[in-house]
């Protein structure tokens, strides 16, 4: 078996990872003879009915979370939307691009069932693991053909919105809470996204496709970075386990749509910095480093969007468990920085924030919508998260990432309270989404290995992935 490398240990035993603990036999001793095979029969038997216990929760989730939507629209909820629980509308397409994702999957699931992540040095499965997602992503797009991987910057509004910007991108921060509201780019986004696609444009990147592949390429990102806080804090098999999660992962279909997939790697990013920084043996210096990273990008991530600062409770709670509350202040300190700098080139991150709130709540419809909009974000966030949510809830208790699942949670609750998913939860929980399945991996019991491939649970994620791209347009 591999050893864990990088897990942590907590007052009951190892968390997370498999650690070879045979003694090894005295030098003058013969050979002890192979053992014989494990029986694992009635231990597989088991994993199997938990997963399908797992499976069949989600599906009551889901089919509940729908019918009550049903009964929303029924009932004349006023949602803004032709595709509740989701912002946009059906649209169902099928041709004969619809075989290349079913074809990713299906290779993915053959790499997980023959033990090729056990099998592969762990840079190369960060590797595997970023190629794999950046293909399932762009697969999933291809159904929609030429105009997949340009709706989610020409339709929200972003490429419209770049003559703004001009050759003074200092007057468009100052004027940018002014003209806020007057597009889907910029009513619920800091100024951020806009001004890195007019970086881009000056670099010579012009193309649409070519600026949504790039989009694409950074959301995958999140799967590596993912994989290496978790390894950092869960130990090394978990990830292992972890990362065909996230290769499949139900959430796809809006990776490659909108600029939230940068979001989702900029949240990824920060908490990867803070989680791998802080770990045990690294001298002071260091880490205060890291932690200073890691504010830079918190505070640059806050001024793309202004829900996944939020997912600083995370780093809060990664800290707590290592115990280094000083590198709280650094965090702090250098994540400041980016909106100090913003609020002196004349855009204020408190004042864009409340007026996202304002936007967002006129966008949704009625007054009494808001609440009919928080319930079905929790159908969106089962449908988007997949059935390994459901494995992962109900081991939270048992996992040492714990930290990642009380962040995730607390994210998507705050962003409620804030009014910052009216409608739009798909896009504004996605930085989440990938922290609130890291329960999935964790052990039947404290200490012990983590799970098999729960194949099951792939392949129903997967399958969910390929429907919604199949019949769901986003809006933008």
């Amino acid at each position: 078996m591999r050893r864990s490398r990088g897990a942590e240990s907590g007052p009951h035993g190892t968390s997370g990872g498999i650690a070879d603990s045979r003694p090894e036999p005295p030098a003058d001793s013969h050979p002890a003879p192979p053992p014989e095979p494990a029986v694992e029969g009635p231990d597989l038997a088991a994993e199997r009915r938990t997963e399908l216990l797992d499976l069949t929760g989600w599906l009551l989730l889901a089919g509940l979370g729908l019918g009550l939507t049903l009964l929303a629209v029924g009932l004349g909820a006023r949602l803004g939307t032709a595709a509740a629980p989701f912002a946009g509308r059906y649209h169902l397409i099928v041709n004969p691009a619809s075989l290349l994702a079913p074809t990713v999957a299906v290779l993915v699931l053959l790499a997980v069932a023959n033990g090729i992540p056990d099998r592969l040095g762990w840079p190369v499965l960060q590797l595997t693991g970023y190629a794999g997602t950046a293909a399932w992503t762009l697969a999933l797009v291809a159904v929609d053909g030429g105009t997949g991987l340009t709706h989610g910057l020409a339709g929200a509004g972003y490429l419209a919105e770049l003559p703004r910007v001009g050759d003074d991108p200092g007057g468009y921060l100052t004027g940018f809470a002014a003209h806020a509201a007057d597009s889907p780019a910029t009513r619920d986004h800091p100024p951020l996204p806009v001004l890195l696609l007019w970086a881009a444009g000056r670099l010579g990147l012009h193309r649409p496709v070519l600026l949504g592949v790039a989009v694409t390429l950074v959301g995958a990102l999140v799967t590596p970075l993912v994989a290496a806080a978790v390894r950092s804090l869960c130990g090394e098999p978990a990830a292992r386990r972890l990362l065909p999660v996230l290769v499949l992962a139900p959430y796809a279909p809006w990776v490659a749509v909108n600029v939230d997939a940068v979001t989702a790697a900029l949240g990824a990013a920060f908490i990867a910095v803070a989680t791998v920084g802080s770990r045990p043996g690294r001298p002071g210096p260091a880490r205060l480093l890291w932690a200073s990273l890691c504010g830079l990008l918190l505070g640059l991530s806050a001024l793309y969007s202004y829900a996944v600062i939020w997912l600083a409770a995370t780093v809060l709670c990664v800290y707590f468990v290592r115990r280094r509350p000083l590198l709280n202040v650094a965090t702090g300190m250098f994540a400041l920085l980016p909106l100090v700098a913003a609020e002196s080139l004349g855009f204020s991150w408190p004042e864009g924030l409340a007026g996202s709130r304002r936007n967002l709540a006129g966008w949704a419809g009625a007054p009494g919508s808001a609440l009919v909009w928080t319930l079905l974000g929790l159908v969106v966030l089962v449908l988007a998260a997949g059935p390994a949510l459901v494995a992962s809830a109900r081991k939270v208790r048992l996992t040492p990432g714990w930290p990642f699942l009380v962040g995730g949670v607390l994210s998507v609750a705050w962003t409620i309270a804030a009014g910052l998913t009216h409608g739009e939860a798909e896009r504004a929980w996605l930085p989440f989404f990938p922290w609130l399945l890291i329960g999935a991996v964790a052990p039947a019991h404290r200490g012990g290995p983590p799970p098999r491939p729960q194949l099951l649970l792939l392949a129903a994620g997967a399958a969910t992935a390929i429907c919604l791209q199949a019949i769901l347009r986003s809006p933008w």
